[in-house]
């Protein structure tokens, strides 16, 4: 964190954020025999840059230290918010955008809960009447599994039970759902190993999202965009229409506007009110998934993604 803030310091800005280590331990038995335990070390960096009013933000999580730069974090966040000077105020309407992978992340992280098989018994679901229909685009494919390398996590959930890896969406149609041991036993299904400890309400959950990624960078991304807007990360997101999956929030730390293939200028911030199923139908290209960390979801794997027609509904004040 230091040589993060001499960074700032040597460009005239203002740094702000963490550097963290540790380790867990988890472990579950009981009279019967049942004993499961997992232990894993994780490290944390975070920093947001500050030139002026302008600022942007940079964050990773991972198992092992060395598994990314915080160097190369400080030094892009840097650079972003020198970009975010003087931004310029544009209309609220359906933008082109390129969410980097925190901005997916944050986003999709609100999907979670619906592929519980409990959640769809309550008719708490987005996925209600919808299972086994086209619902995203094709090149949509989601699974839960823990065994990814870049996934972290018990390999057993809350009652013991071993994670399996489920399939949960296949090019675009939602195949499957997860079970704890009662949904398991009420649906004549399989336990998958996604349940949380007794007593709860909420069932079961998948905990280790993976998205499929596609093979386009960001920079590729951003030179097939005629006019558009590159997007660093969202915050106070909520829901709106459940079924619709409807949500709203704001951009922050870092907006700018892309014209004719380069990123030209940073743009005031806005309020977006944006279906997750119509975002996840109009993805027309995907970066490489990598792990990726942000605000207001945990940790999963996802790619950038370039969507068109996202809807902006006013700039804020800020």
């Amino acid at each position: 964190m230091r040589r993060a803030c001499g960074l700032a310091i040597k460009n005239g800005q203002v740094a702000a954020g963490i550097f963290a280590t540790g380790q867990a331990q988890t472990a579950i038995g009981n009279s019967r025999g049942l004993f499961a335990a997992y232990r894993e070390t994780h490290t944390e960096f975070s920093v947001t840059m500050q030139e002026g009013a302008a600022t942007s933000w940079a964050k990773a999580n991972a198992a092992d230290v060395r598994a990314f730069d915080p160097q190369k974090l400080a030094a892009r966040a840097i650079e972003k918010a020198y970009r975010a000077r003087d931004p310029r105020e544009l209309p609220p309407e359906r933008y082109t955008v390129i969410l980097e992978p925190a901005a997916v992340l944050d986003l999709v992280g609100f999907l979670f809960y619906d592929f519980a098989a409990t959640a769809l018994a309550d008719k708490r679901s987005c996925l209600n009447e919808r299972m086994g229909k086209p619902l995203f685009g094709r090149n949509i494919s989601i699974s839960d599994d823990v065994y990814h390398p870049l996934q972290l996590g018990a390999n057993f959930d809350g009652e013991g039970m071993p994670r399996l890896r489920v399939a949960l969406v296949d090019q675009g149609v939602p195949r499957n759902l997860v079970y704890s041991r009662r949904s398991g036993k009420a649906a004549r299904k399989k336990p998958t190993g996604h349940g949380f400890a007794l007593p709860n309400e909420y069932g079961e959950a998948p905990m280790n999202l993976v998205f499929a990624g596609g093979k386009s960078s960001l920079d590729e991304m951003i030179a097939s965009t005629d006019r558009g807007l590159l997007v660093t990360r969202l915050w106070y997101i909520r829901e709106v229409d459940p079924y619709e999956k409807i949500m709203t929030g704001m951009t922050r730390d870092g907006l700018y506007l892309v014209e004719r293939g380069k990123v030209t200028t940073g743009v005031r911030n806005f309020r977006f009110n944006q279906s997750l199923l119509e975002m996840l139908r109009n993805v027309e290209l995907l970066g490489p998934a990598v792990r990726a960390t942000g605000e207001e979801a945990f940790e999963m794997v996802v790619p950038a993604m370039k969507v068109r027609d996202f809807h902006f509904s006013e700039v804020t004040k800020f």
